[in-house]
C-alpha cells in the first residue's frame, strides 16, 4: 500500500489533521480524513482509520466520536481549554513591555494550539484606552535575563536586591531605548 514517501508519515498527518481541523463544534467524518489526507499524497481506507486513530488514543490523543447524522471525530481534550487560550492572548495583548510585533507572534503561536476554528476566535482585539506598547524589541529578553540570574543566584537574601545598569540612547525625539544587564 506503500505508494508514496508520505504513506509512513499517516498516522503523522492524521493526528495533525485532527488537531488542526476538528473540535467538539466541528468533528470530520472518515471520508473528511480520507480526503485530508489524499492532500498529503496518503491513501487511507476506512478501516485502517479505526486502527490508526485507536494508536493515537493509546499514544495519549484524546479522539472522540459523535454520533448524529452522521458519525465525526474530533480532539476533546487539549492542552489549552478556549478560555484559558482567550486569558492569555488578553494578558499578551495588554502587555505593555511586549512589542506589537512581538505580541502577534505569540498570539499566532498561542492560536496553533486549538483547532483553526477555534483559532479565529484568538484573533480579537481588545483595546485598553491610552496603553502604549513599547518599540524596544529585546526587552522580553532582558526579562528572561532576570529571571536567569535569579534561579542561578537565588532571590537575594537580606533585603538585597538585583542591581541593574541601564545604557540609554536617544532613538528619536519620542522614543528611548533602555537595555538592563544583571550585575
Amino acid at each position: 500500500m506503500a505508494s508514496s514517501s508520505n504513506q509512513k508519515l499517516k498516522l503523522m498527518y492524521l493526528m495533525k489533521i485532527l488537531l488542526e481541523r476538528t473540535d467538539a463544534q466541528a468533528p470530520m467524518t472518515i471520508a473528511e480524513i480520507v480526503e485530508a489526507l489524499a492532500g498529503y499524497d496518503i491513501k487511507a481506507e476506512r478501516k485502517s482509520l479505526y486502527s490508526d486513530m485507536e494508536l493515537l488514543r493509546q499514544f495519549g490523543v484524546d479522539i472522540e466520536m459523535q454520533r448524529g447524522k452522521t458519525v465525526g471525530y474530533y480532539i476533546a481534550e487539549r492542552q489549552f481549554e478556549l478560555p484559558e487560550l482567550k486569558l492569555l492572548v488578553d494578558a499578551v495583548q495588554n502587555c505593555r513591555f511586549i512589542t506589537k510585533r512581538k505580541s502577534e507572534e505569540l498570539i499566532k503561536k498561542l492560536s496553533s494550539l486549538t483547532s483553526s476554528k477555534q483559532a479565529k476566535q484568538l484573533r480579537r482585539q481588545v483595546f485598553v484606552a491610552d496603553r502604549a506598547k513599547t518599540i524596544n524589541e529585546t526587552v522580553y529578553c532582558s526579562i528572561d535575563q532576570i529571571h536567569h540570574a535569579i534561579d542561578i543566584e537565588g532571590i537575594p537574601q537580606n533585603g538585597g536586591a538585583l542591581a541593574f545598569k541601564s545604557y540609554g540612547r536617544r532613538v528619536s525625539h519620542a522614543a528611548w531605548l533602555d537595555r538592563f544587564f544583571v550585575q
